[in-house]
């Protein structure tokens, strides 16, 4: 795979952590990087498609009501919860 060379500036104390981790799993700081990297950007990703998913509901009227929710959440702590509104 075709790689490029990334930097940017870290604050001391994120680096020095690093640094830390690096040493502690026996990687280079670069793995380190780009195992963090790669995980934040799956799951931005992933918080994309589920806004677009969740937009998407909204605009088939795919939705509950606040009140039936509120209802809901108020049952959770009494004898006789009322079913997950769908």
């Amino acid at each position: 795979m075709e790689t490029r060379v990334v930097t940017a500036h870290l604050p001391l104390p994120l680096a020095d952590k690093v640094d830390e981790l690096a040493a502690r799993l026996e990687r280079p700081r670069g793995w380190i990087v780009k195992q963090a990297l790669s995980a934040w950007i799956a799951q931005e990703d992933e918080r994309r498609r589920l806004t677009l998913e969740a937009m998407a509901d909204v605009d088939d009227g795919r939705v509950i009501d606040h009140e039936t929710v509120q209802a809901w959440a108020d049952s959770l702590g009494t004898d006789e919860p009322l079913p997950t509104p769908k």
